[in-house]
């Protein structure tokens, strides 16, 4: 809303007749205070930041520092944002998943809205003065994952159990997540101590939260036998490794999806990846247990969605009920075993 011109000119008065300027108002003790740099305040909110955020967005806080690391904060603007956005579109790599540089761009938004709301947040500048919040970010379009057929999956398992330099950890790792529907983050934190071989469970550590997950007494056995003879000694080691006794890194996902598409152009073609996995047996646990049960299952909070919910939730015990009809074997914490609807396509390591 523009100023009223009769009100600015009452308030210049008022300011001539006590002898301040609009420079002193913006002055400690006539002293100008000036913003940090871009560059100057970067490592403050790299601080700040949690490590899933560096992660994501540490490509693209180096971009904003390298184009306007001399600029103070509140010389940058929106059109600026907006173009770093439409570059980082024009030249994003092309990938297997690739949505022509969509997420690219929705990154560069969302790093500098990150980075400019930590200004906020110290404040160094107003909430209206930031410029990543004035440029839109580009509509996220409907993700292309879905659930695999029996088949499909019967066909992933085959290759991952006779290609590769480490049929043992690829089958076991197709295994973990087919079973526990975890993300790759997930997967990759695992140590020793997240391991409960009594009760069959694996502590998951992924997307800001904590739970429990039911796994077979199988799987959990074979985990803890792959961490053993891979070096696996400490409680706080991490339980998959490869065969030189090093934890694996995302890398190893990498290299197992490519070597599946080399075997299943399907699979390439259609950028087939870990997060599939979660698709389908979410979706499989939704259609014969119900959404309660999947979204326990999931690990997925109660904030988002309406309010319904709230009442919609499922207990540790229902979600070992799912694994078991799923996998055919009984689980501590189950409290029934339907044997009619068992997935056949579940991976044995």
């Amino acid at each position: 809303m523009p100023a009223d011109p009769a009100a600015v000119a009452v308030a210049r008065q008022v300011l001539d007749r006590i002898g301040v300027t609009l420079a002193d108002l913006e002055s400690d003790a006539g002293v100008v205070v000036s913003l940090p740099t871009v560059a100057e305040y970067l490592p403050r909110v790299i601080a700040a930041a949690g490590p899933g955020a560096r992660r994501t967005y540490g490509t693209y806080w180096e971009r904003m520092a390298a184009a306007w690391g001399d600029r103070p904060l509140d010389a940058v603007a929106a059109s600026d944002v907006e173009a770093m956005k439409q570059e980082m579109i024009a030249t994003a790599r092309p990938r297997r998943n690739s949505r022509n540089g969509r997420h690219a761009g929705e990154h560069v938004i969302a790093a500098a809205r990150a980075f400019y709301s930590r200004a906020v947040a110290d404040d160094l500048i107003g909430a209206s003065a930031s410029p990543a919040h004035r440029v839109a970010k580009p509509r996220r379009l409907p993700s292309t994952r879905r659930a695999l057929t029996s088949c499909e999956l019967e066909e992933i398992n085959a290759v991952v159990r006779t290609s590769g330099n480490d049929v043992i950890l690829d089958a076991l790792l197709l295994r973990l997540h087919t079973e526990s529907a975890r993300r790759r983050g997930g997967a990759l934190a695992l140590r020793l101590i997240d391991l409960d071989r009594t009760n069959g469970l694996v502590r998951l550590t992924e997307k800001g939260t904590v739970r429990w997950q039911p796994i077979s007494l199988d799987l959990a056995e074979h985990l803890y036998e792959h961490a053993h003879a891979r070096g696996a000694l400490m409680s706080t080691d991490r339980l998959l490794r490869y065969r030189n006794g090093q934890p694996i890194s995302s890398r190893r996902y990498d290299h197992l999806w490519k070597r599946i598409g080399e075997h299943l152009p399907w699979a390439a073609a259609q950028g087939m990846s870990t997060h599939w996995l979660r698709h389908t047996t979410l979706t499989w646990v939704e259609r014969h247990f119900g959404y309660g049960v999947a979204r326990a299952y999931a690990g997925h909070t109660d904030s988002p969605g309406s309010s319904t919910t709230t009442y919609i939730k499922a207990d540790l015990h229902a979600v070992a009920d799912a694994l078991s009809a799923m996998t055919g074997q009984p689980h501590p914490l189950g409290t029934m075993l339907r044997t009619a609807d068992v997935w056949p396509t579940t991976s044995r390591h």
